[in-house]
């Protein structure tokens, strides 16, 4: 049945990939893919029906063996790490090569070459931000700096093309034959293209945002609806943490001038609300067995294929498992037999803007420090698929490119905008992981993320020893006070980064007495750490009830940690909601109508779960949603980018200052209250349920939120799984929304023998007529998980293949 099911998902497929091709000037070869022998017939298969046994494989410097259990995870055992990530390299190809090739080509702003000139502009701002121009740096350097990482990257790949030049053509992924074309050899440079890629996926900025706010409503407002710090701080380090370091100094510099402008441009996309992460580590004072438990899971974007790949690595010297990053060598989020680690991405603001003036049009020259100083040009040669190549030119500064410019220019003004990042800059973090594979101890743990920049994360660590631990990694630039929080004056030296704050400085914790760390996308420290520290985007609800619960808890099992990673608890709602009935007119809610009433009397008695049968999530969501739009909408103009309030600054907003000016609606001869703003979006919020009642009956939270594990082809549809049925939302701990979520689940306990569980919501398989393509997905629904226990090269238990490479 299963294969029934894929001709007619294919079927479908195909006519959406012919309507795509269409759409690009070029037509898939439907000979070819109906070809009984190496069409898309040939991918109907579970990877179980056609074993591999033996493999060879040149540069092999020993025997390799590969054990797969019945979720299709590999275990591979090496007498080597060359051969051990020359292997992992190969697996990965085989499962997951067209994800793999597709991401990579994504980074490289090369997507243009595959699909067309749909992609052209999506291509162009990829290269004019730098990413392939950061990953080209980052190549010798680590060839020249880092000899050991490099050869251990050349054996990946060499895995990886071992695959690609043994692929039978009626078995290259049915991606690749949809849309015409055909893999290309991996080198090291694509696997650091992909780590980069991972720091353009959850890095953001607000500075031109922010500039515009400033212009419209002054600082004074802007730092009481945006401060620094947010009036219930529950931040990552405990607030009890003492800085026991000698803080550089950096003075702010007097009669600090920004650039003068309102700013009309389409910013770069940023990181949806939802994705983040999680992670925590209890020690064995809070557990039930004695041992540290640790929990991972980092909210990403609900893909088919998965983000993830598990599997487990093992050499002499160790034995690792987890998920990795199919194109990154070892294990991304895991454990080995001494240390268990997990990440959340640690929101910082590393990516500033600067205002450039050129000295004429060709752009040779521009003003730095008041002096002409010498630009350079990258020219960009962007191949596209049916048409001739595209050449952009893209100038760069001291600071970075000049991502914005003429040809990127708003209707209404000239700019010329230069991003500076750490993303640009020589990093190894690939080492990082490497090392972490390995680490027995806290002091190897610490060590390995000495070679970390970026993006920046939180790494959470517990140790079989007994040690959990916390810290804010990444490289930060030593800024002033409000440094990089508008757009800056690119001639002015005042505003360059002088230096970096110092690794042993970055913020962390060991052992903290309330027996817990924890991370979930809020602030690191709270005001007594001596550096600043700013984001625009902070969470501030997941964090509140991790902390809460953590602190609440005793006895702790893994099994209460699977039920925190999946607690749908809505705090937001719990506090919002409230506020908002209060300000209700009583006259009014006395003359409801019977379905207003009935909306009304469900929200009164919610318990402030989203559990997916609930029907009161879709109810507050869509009031919050027309009341926070009601508030906020008369700041927008079009084509004029502005930061709007958070969430939890609006709430705040609502509970103290309800009569604040910011209520009223200046189009309007009356002088608005909250009360005002609350009634008429209740009235929104019943026209709107109302209308959904005509479209669909049911409004309960999983239909009516619709989660959806999508094709990185969105166009693929029947590749993809809508409305999956599930609870959770962003800002709860179980993040589910739409389009994003926990992409990993994990749970590790650092006992004598280490326990493990894991899961994520898709399947080791990246091929659409698998078994293995999504056989994750309802477990994962349902915060359900599999054992993740590390496996001995002899044992034999739920196996479902063995293969054995050999030179």
């Amino acid at each position: 049945m299963r294969y029934i099911g894929f001709f007619i998902s294919f079927s479908i497929t195909l006519f959406l990939g012919v309507v795509l091709s269409l759409q690009f000037g070029s037509v898939p070869p439907i000979g070819k893919l109906l070809d009984p022998n190496h069409g898309f017939w040939q991918n109907a298969y579970s990877e179980d029906q056609i074993p591999e046994e033996k493999v060879r494989m040149k540069g092999l410097k020993g025997p390799v063996k590969v054990t797969y259990d019945e979720n299709l995870i590999p275990h591979i055992f090496a007498e080597n790490e060359e051969d051990l990530y020359r292997v992992q390299g190969y697996i990965t190809a085989k499962h997951r090569l067209w994800q793999m090739e597709f991401q990579t080509m994504a980074a490289a702003g090369r997507i243009s070459e595959i699909v067309g000139p749909i992609a052209l502009e999506l291509d162009r701002m990829t290269r004019r931000k730098g990413l392939p121009y950061s990953a080209e740096i980052s190549l010798p350097f680590l060839q020249k700096n880092h000899p050991d990482t490099y050869l251990l990257l050349e054996a990946y790949s060499e895995g990886v093309n071992h695959f690609i030049d043994n692929l039978n053509e009626s078995r290259v992924p049915v991606e690749y034959k949809i849309l015409d074309y055909r893999p290309e050899q991996w080198s090291p440079y694509k696997s650091i293209l992909l780590l980069k890629y991972m720091a353009d996926m959850l890095v953001s900025d607000q500075d031109l945002e922010y500039t515009n706010l400033r212009n419209l409503i002054g600082e004074e407002l802007m730092d009481k609806l945006y401060p620094q710090f947010p009036e219930q701080n529950d931040p990552i380090i405990e607030s009890e943490k003492v800085w026991d370091f000698e803080p550089l100094n950096i003075a702010t510099p007097e009669n600090i001038q920004y650039p003068d402008q309102d700013i009309f441009v389409n910013p770069l996309p940023q990181p949806e609300e939802g994705v983040g992460s999680n992670n925590w580590a209890v020690s064995g004072s809070k557990t039930k067995n004695g041992h540290p438990i640790l929990a991972n899971d980092p909210h990403l974007k609900l893909n088919l294929p998965s983000l993830w790949y598990a599997m487990q690595l093992t050499s002499p010297t160790h034995s690792v498992k987890g998920a990795t990053l199919p194109g990154a060598l070892g294990i991304i989020s895991g454990f080995n037999e001494n240390i268990s680690w997990g990440e959340t991405n640690a929101t910082r603001d590393t990516r500033d803007w600067y205002s450039i003036q050129f000295k004429n049009k060709d752009r040779i020259e521009y003003l730095y420090n008041d002096q002409w100083i010498q630009s350079v040009f990258r020219i960009e040669e962007i191949k596209i698929k049916g048409e001739a190549d595209y050449i952009d030119s893209v100038v760069y500064t001291h600071h970075g490119p000049v991502v914005y410019d003429r040809t990127f220019r708003s209707e209404r003004q000239d700019v010329n905008f230069s991003l500076k990042w750490t993303a640009h800059m020589e990093s190894n973090e690939q080492k990082t992981f490497l090392m972490l594979n390995k680490a027995k101890n806290h002091d190897d743990y610490l060590e390995a993320l000495n070679y970390y920049t970026s993006p920046a994360q939180n790494f959470v660590f517990a140790s079989r020893s007994g040690d959990i631990a916390m810290k804010v990694q990444g490289r930060f630039p030593l800024k002033w006070e409000g440094q990089g929080k508008f757009l800056m004056d690119g001639n002015n030296p005042d505003f360059e980064w002088k230096e970096f704050i110092p690794n042993e400085h970055n913020p962390a914790t060991l052992n903290p007495s309330r027996g817990f760390v924890s991370s979930a996308n809020q602030h690191a420290v709270d005001a007594s750490y001596p550096y600043y520290v700013f984001d625009s985007k902070y969470e501030h609800y997941r964090n509140r009830r991790l902390n809460s619960r953590l602190e609440e808890m005793k006895e702790i099992t893994i099994e209460d940690m699977m039920l925190l990673q999946f607690d749908n608890y809505h705090l937001h709602a719990a506090e919002a909601l409230p506020l908002l009935i209060s300000n209700l007119p009583e006259e009014k809610v006395r003359n409801l109508d019977l379905v207003s009433k009935k909306y009304l009397d469900q929200l009164k008695e919610w318990n402030f779960n989203t559990f997916p049968n609930q029907e009161e999530p879709a109810l507050f969501k869509t009031w919050w949603e027309q009341f926070y739009k009601l508030l906020w909408a008369k700041w927008k103009i079009e084509g004029k980018p502005i930061e709007f309030p958070n969430k939890y600054q609006t709430t705040l907003l609502l509970k103290n200052s309800p009569e604040d000016i910011l209520f009223d609606n200046p189009e309007t001869d009356k002088t608005e209250t909250a009360a005002d703003l609350v009634w008429e979006s209740f009235e929104l919020m019943v026209a709107e349920m109302n209308e959904w009642g005509e479209k669909e009956e049911d409004y309960t939270w999983a239909n009516f939120k619709g989660t959806s594990v999508v094709h990185l082809v969105p166009n693929f549809k029947s590749f993809s799984k809508y409305k999956v049925y599930t609870g959770g939302t962003s800002g709860v701990l179980n993040a589910t929304s739409e389009r994003n979520g926990a992409s990993w689940r994990m749970v590790v306990e650092m006992g004598e023998k280490v326990k493990a569980y894991g899961i994520y919501p898709g399947g080791q398989s990246g091929n659409p007529g698998s078994k293995y393509y999504d056989n994750f997905l309802k477990k994962w629904a349902n915060g359900e998980y599999v054992n993740f226990d590390l496996r001995s090269e002899q044992e034999n238990d739920n196996v479902l293949f063995t293969t054995i490479f050999s030179n």
